[in-house]
């Protein structure tokens, strides 16, 4: 056990005196227990660590049991004088939650000082992507008949034809990529999920298959090996996987608002399915989305215009048999 404990006698019951950062480090390891990604481990650390540093120095406070609504209350305000967005507070109160929730189930103390702290309205974000013109331009900029642009073309395709994450991406196995889906294993939320392959993204593939098989047709491959692979035979980094979108991007004469990366090209596959006529329900689940709410900030960014064409398509009299 980390605990270095005190206990005494306070009205009648035992209390338990554990400072904050002894019991930061023992909700680590319990989500580490949980296997929680690297990720979200830095993150619940952090931003826990920010407050625990603010409740130390800025009101003497340092165990957990002294932690009451007030303090937390005064750290939010504390954030929003430092001109921090709703979005970044709301984060820090997940984690902070989720931290004295901890200290709740454990019964170092009786109440979660977090039970009172509601999150903030956060402003309605837009998403704004590429445009038809636009992917179809970067869908076409890498067309040379070299390793190189073969397999990058590939990598474009998969975006916009799947939405998956850069991590996903950078994840998959030959044994992932099957004829007319792919499988993407312990995503967010430790769920695997299937999206399916077009009979474009199929024809772009199989090109990119040929291509890598001949390219190392002296190299060992089995299942495992990753679906993408370097010049030098190694897996793609996330960081050389942005780089082949933003110089996609560039090349293919993207407006200079716009972020070329692989997350801007999943809100392109978000919005263009729905305009398309896919239901939010089962966009979420290609998405892997933990719940439609996030899935709906995609469908408030498309225009109003759109929204009344896509309504004629799907218009219950139009569709009836006459």
């Amino acid at each position: 056990m980390l605990r270095n404990t005190l206990f005494i006698v306070k009205n009648n019951r035992r209390c338990i005196f554990l400072l904050l950062r002894e019991l930061l480090e023992e909700f680590i390891l319990e989500l580490q227990i949980k296997d929680y990604s690297k990720r979200t481990l830095k993150m619940y650390k952090n931003n826990n660590k920010l407050c625990i540093t603010y409740l130390e120095k800025e009101l003497n406070i340092f165990n957990v049991e002294d932690v009451k609504p007030i303090h937390m209350k005064r750290y939010i305000k504390f954030l929003q004088g430092q001109g921090k967005e709703p979005s970044y507070i709301n984060s820090l109160i997940k984690a902070l939650s989720s931290f004295f929730k901890y200290a709740v189930n454990e019964e170092i103390i009786e109440e979660n000082p977090m039970k009172k702290v509601s999150k903030l309205k956060e402003k309605r974000v837009l998403i704004n992507t590429f445009t038809d013109e636009e992917m179809e331009r970067m869908v076409k900029f890498y067309r040379k008949s070299d390793y190189i642009d073969i397999r990058n073309r590939a990598i474009i395709c998969m975006f916009a034809d799947t939405g998956i994450r850069n991590l996903e991406l950078q994840q998959l196995k030959i044994k992932d990529v099957h004829e007319n889906y792919i499988t993407i294993r312990q995503s967010k939320g430790k769920k695997d999920r299937r999206v399916p392959i077009s009979p474009f993204l199929r024809k772009v593939l199989n090109r990119w298959i040929r291509c890598r098989d001949t390219y190392y047709k002296n190299r060992y491959m089995d299942e495992d090996t990753p679906f993408f692979l370097s010049f030098r035979f190694k897996e793609l980094t996330g960081t050389s996987i942005e780089r082949i979108v933003r110089l996609c991007g560039v090349g293919a004469k993207v407006r200079s608002e716009i972020r070329c990366s692989p997350h801007t090209i999943r809100h392109y596959f978000a919005q263009a399915q729905l305009r398309n006529g896919l239901d939010v329900y089962s966009l979420s689940r290609l998405l892997g989305h933990e719940n439609i709410a996030i899935t709906k900030r995609y469908l408030q960014s498309i225009q109003d215009e759109e929204i009344v064409e896509l309504s004629v398509k799907t218009s219950p009299l139009m569709n009836l048999r006459r």
